[in-house]
């Protein structure tokens, strides 16, 4: 099996060996490519959808980052039916959106989240 090198900040890596011990993975390697088949997986769903689609759209930032979920919202309003804000937790926030339309688009939106380094979780659901 090739070998291949990732660099972690110590919060992820805290967070790896805590998911390693508490699902029984014996060790870094073998969680970190349980990650990766899921990661795997949810995208070649995403690949498989087309033409209209609803889906809801979650994501989670620092609230610091309310600016860059603005950038990105303004740019997919013709998609978006509902939108909610909370404060989940301290710093913390969460944007649940409601989306209908076409799913080249939604993939494209939910791209922009899932890139943008400041965005902690980024799911989509669809339907």
């Amino acid at each position: 099996m090739p070998i291949v090198s990732i660099s972690l900040n110590d919060e992820i890596l805290s967070e790896l060996d805590k998911l390693q011990s508490s699902m029984g993975f014996s060790g870094r390697s073998e969680a970190i490519r349980a990650g990766i088949r899921a990661f795997v997986s949810e995208e070649k769903q995403k690949a498989d959808l087309a033409g209209n689609i609803h889906a809801i759209l979650l994501v989670v930032h620092n609230d610091q980052f309310d600016h860059v979920v603005s950038g990105i919202t303004h740019n997919f309003e013709d998609l978006i039916t509902t939108h909610l804000h909370s404060k989940i937790e301290k710093e913390k926030c969460m944007e649940l959106f409601l989306i209908d339309g076409d799913a080249e688009k939604v993939s494209t939106m939910t791209r922009d989240f899932q890139t943008n380094k400041n965005m902690d979780t980024v799911k989509l659901v669809a339907f």
